[in-house]
């Protein structure tokens, strides 16, 4: 997570000069995968919300 954002504007370029995806961008980058602790806090947000809509 916190390399997507060292990465963030070599990201963006390859998007807008390339017309590719950001998952893509990740790609060419070698930063396109997620580790565990990304993943548990993505489900744990998920969950969150899950509960905030709930009311």
């Amino acid at each position: 997570m916190v390399e997507n954002n060292n990465f963030q504007m070599a990201i963006d370029l390859l998007c807008c000069h390339l017309g590719i995806s950001e998952d893509e961008a990740r790609e060419q980058l070698g930063i396109s995968d997620k580790s565990d602790v990304d993943i548990h806090i993505m489900e744990t947000q998920s969950a969150l919300m899950g509960l905030s809509d709930d009311k």
